[in-house]
């Protein structure tokens, strides 16, 4: 339902903004600013989301929770699609959506409505590394990993396989 009232809603706003706007202060500077926050904002898209990405690799590197640098690289995602989309609220939600103080409260307000049961990042996540929130139990002594093929049905048998001396 939620969905539909923003489909909904959101046209009318920005149509409701281009009237008042462009009754203001006219056609072709209204149509002027469109342009120049598409084209501003996607010069800020492109900045913030280099930083993101920075920060996702840094997360990465450090085998840390990406949770964060994702976030910010999705709200940013929106963000630029935001700000492409033309209308002055899109604008203004995108600009919002640029700003990190606002992204993070974002985050910070979304992560307290979800709950993550477990995080692991790569293979050996479970060999000795604990992360915060980790309550997993942690293997005991090596493990080895194996794939195998039973191919006992592929050959007949006929009596012992030379490995054992028959005395079962």
């Amino acid at each position: 339902m939620y969905l539909f009232l923003a489909f909904l809603m959101v046209p009318i706003i920005e149509i409701a903004l281009f009237i008042q706007v462009g009754g203001a202060i006219g056609l072709w500077p209204t149509l002027a600013i469109v342009v120049l926050t598409a084209v501003l904002g996607t010069w800020l898209v492109r900045t913030q989301g280099r930083l993101a990405l920075g920060q996702l690799r840094s997360s990465f590197e450090q085998l840390n929770d990406p949770t964060e640098p994702l976030a910010h690289g999705a709200m940013i995602l929106v963000a630029g699609a935001l700000l492409l989309t033309p209308g002055f609220f899109t604008d203004a939600v995108g600009f919002a959506l640029l700003v990190p103080q606002i992204r993070i409260a974002v985050y910070r307000y979304l992560r307290s409505k979800v709950t993550v049961a477990r995080f692991q990042m790569g293979p050996g996540s479970m060999h000795g590394r604990s992360y915060p929130g980790d309550n997993s139990p942690k293997p005991q002594g090596d493990i080895i990993d194996a794939d195998y093929e039973d191919v006992s049905k592929d050959r007949p048998q006929k009596g012992p396989s030379g490995w054992v001396d028959g005395q079962g």
